[in-house]
């Protein structure tokens, strides 16, 4: 049997191992896709520290997939082979949850979760539902168009579901792996852009990136600051930490929105009294499917929204993820096959 190279985890805590595998056949209602480029993102260390329930290993991560489709399982009619596709967080659905016939498939209670649920991009080859495919356009090469497939859609969808239109004052808390993407969508849909970080050191990057005006929270208070702009509109917050967060609360204006897409188990800090006041509202967010990611990679394709990258062989996957936990890469970093 034909073989391929994954990086794979063998049981939590376990550094990656790149082992020869059987290259998998797809069965009904899936394909196979060769992949070209797989982000490697933080939530990644779920599988590599074993602290999402259930996972099964060995397992190889990555959830932002971008490569070719290489075979076609029985009753694919909508793919064929070379087509360019990628995978995102969301993996399929089972189309039949109360979610599900509602069209919500990212709450579906047994959708599938690339490299998580299921083996994800750390890999040559892989296999994925037709339903978690998203087509990529020709002009986005494979690895500028991986991380567009997590960081990219949370931040894009976020934004054109907040409700703000253009012209209105939308703020980015954090200039990382999130937010330098947030930046540039948010510049690009006609918003008043107000990038949030601390240092001035960052200005020059936010600057660079789309932000019209720059606010340093180590200098001043954020929400301070915020409030002699009229407010936000929307606060978009990035940065996995609750206590920032907690401090930019007071700077939303009336009717105005603060969208969670930070991870962090850590609490936020807020009065009912900071809520009623202006009928302010704090909303999570997650990713979103399959056309998300399609309306998520044409955007970029037509603004010139791409993330900034390091590039790493699948070999060197230790080192690849080593590079993204010290916080010292360029903001997103991709393994290529």
């Amino acid at each position: 049997m034909p073989t391929m190279k994954a990086a794979i985890v063998s049981k939590p805590g376990a550094e990656f191992e790149v082992v020869e595998r059987e290259i998998p056949k797809p069965g009904a209602g899936q394909v196979r896709i060769r992949a070209q480029a797989c982000g490697i993102c933080f939530s990644d260390h779920y599988v590599r520290d074993g602290v999402w329930p259930g996972i099964q290993y060995p397992r190889a991560p990555g959830h932002e997939v971008a490569g070719v489709v290489d075979e076609v399982g029985p009753g694919i009619t909508t793919w064929k082979k070379g087509d360019r596709v990628g995978v995102g967080w969301h993996g399929g659905h089972d189309f039949t949850c109360p979610a599900c016939r509602r069209g919500d498939f990212l709450n579906c209670p047994n959708g599938v979760i690339t490299g998580i649920s299921v083996d994800g991009g750390y890999q040559e080859y892989m296999v994925a539902r037709q339903e978690a495919l998203a087509a990529i356009p020709e002009e986005i090469d494979a690895a500028d168009a991986a991380p567009l497939l997590c960081a990219g859609i949370t931040t894009f969808n976020a934004l054109r579901h907040s409700g703000a239109r253009p012209g209105d004052t939308v703020a980015i808390q954090g200039i990382g792996g999130l937010g330098h993407l947030g930046i540039q969508f948010a510049n690009k849909s006609g918003y008043r852009v107000v990038a949030i970080s601390r240092g001035k050191q960052n200005e020059t990057l936010a600057r660079k990136l789309g932000a019209h005006v720059y606010i340093d929270a180590s200098a001043s208070k954020a929400a301070e600051e915020l409030q002699k702009l009229g407010g936000a509109c929307v606060i978009l917050a990035t940065a996995p930490a609750a206590k920032p967060m907690t401090e930019l609360v007071d700077g939303l204006g009336p009717n105005g929105r603060m969208i969670v897409a930070g991870a962090t188990p850590d609490a936020i800090q807020v009065s009912p009294i900071q809520l009623i006041r202006g009928r302010r509202g704090i909303q999570g967010w997650a990713s979103g499917t399959a056309t998300d990611s399609e309306d998520t990679l044409r955007f970029a394709q037509l603004t010139g929204v791409r993330p900034m990258i390091e590039k790493f062989p699948l070999e060197k996957a230790n080192d690849a993820y080593a590079r993204m936990l010290s916080g010292k890469a360029e903001f997103r970093v991709v393994l290529t096959m």
